[in-house]
């Protein structure tokens, strides 16, 4: 095993990716450099015909990608941040979505679109975390790494498939060191992670918001309460059975999300527990999320609607009484 940064697993990813397969494209805005230090050295490694800078338009980043799919190339593709997905969402909704199952499916479209996701300090049009509208779409696989084995191995699988994948970087992660396996690995989508056992509640988290519920665990466990802790790795495909089977175990979820709360994933995982685990509940699902206001550009200000590790901590002394 290697200690790196979540942003070096990323760039790892990509490289060997290209390294192994010569129909790997990488291209988007200001790629080249890599704004975040994702894609930095690969224009050099590569070269500018498999590696490129595109202009600032989001249409042009995914529907280029579509058709280069579509004739049998492996597009990555970066829109930087997470809320400009919605700029390209005729493409990334409508066809890059729906394609495949509009021709019959005639070709696969494997392609990917990288965006950085979440964080404080950057303004409501750059701190979006949009996994539930991704949920909410037919034909898009969702990706959301927590660890950097995980942006490695995840990245890595979703250039292999031949469907169309959001992968959300969360931007506050970059910078995480964590342990990543030095041979050749992919991480499988649809299966969830438990990244701490427990009795007393189940917490479903990714992200910046799973470190935050680790540590609020810890605290926790100080006073004899365990909790399990779920990281789902990906949203698309759900894994459902891994939660389910925790929640038997401890009769509560509580789901910590930096998205909206309204229509939120929390939402959909409590319909879920409605439907398929309602005799395994003690106790009412509880839901942290955002309220349904814009994120404010002031990093405290952000902050204080997000939830927080002594928010988690609360939640759940009140779950479990």
């Amino acid at each position: 095993m290697s200690v790196i940064t979540y942003q070096q697993a990323v760039n790892q990813a990509i490289a060997e990716e290209m390294e192994r397969d010569e129909r790997v494209l990488l291209y988007g805005e200001d790629v080249s450099i890599g704004i975040f230090g994702t894609t930095a050295g690969l224009v050099e490694r590569f070269g500018p015909e498999r590696v490129f800078d595109t202009p600032i338009s989001e249409p042009l980043i995914v529907g280029s990608a579509v058709g280069a799919a579509m004739m049998g190339l492996r597009p990555v593709v970066e829109l930087q941040f997470a809320d400009f997905i919605f700029t390209a969402g005729d493409e990334v909704f409508l066809k890059a979505g729906m394609w495949r199952f509009m021709h019959g499916g005639a070709y696969t479209l494997p392609l990917v679109i990288r965006a950085a996701s979440g964080g404080a300090g950057f303004g409501p049009e750059h701190s979006a975390c949009p996994e539930a509208f991704i949920m909410h779409s037919p034909g898009l696989l969702c990706a959301v790494p927590s660890t950097p084995e995980d942006a490695k191995g995840l990245l890595k699988e979703a250039i292999r498939l031949d469907n169309p994948v959001l992968f959300f970087e969360h931007k506050s992660l970059y910078g995480v060191r964590g342990e990543v396996p030095d041979g050749e690995y992919t991480t499988p989508f649809g299966q969830a992670c438990v990244r701490r056992t427990g009795d007393a509640v189940t917490i479903v988290a990714w992200q910046n918001m799973l470190r935050r519920a680790l540590e609020a665990a810890d605290r926790l466990a100080a006073d004899g309460i365990e909790v399990e802790i779920v990281d789902p790795r990906t949203l698309n495909p759900f894994d459902r059975d891994t939660i389910i089977d925790s929640v038997k175990k401890t009769g509560a979820c509580m789901v910590v999300e930096e998205g909206y709360r309204t229509l939120g994933v929390g939402a959909e995982i409590g319909a879920m527990l409605m439907e398929e685990a309602l005799p395994y509940l003690d106790k009412p699902l509880k839901r942290l999320a955002i309220p349904d206001v814009p994120i404010a550009t002031d990093r405290r200000m952000a902050e204080h609607i997000f939830p927080s590790a002594l928010a988690i901590e609360s939640a759940v002394r009140g779950l479990v009484g």
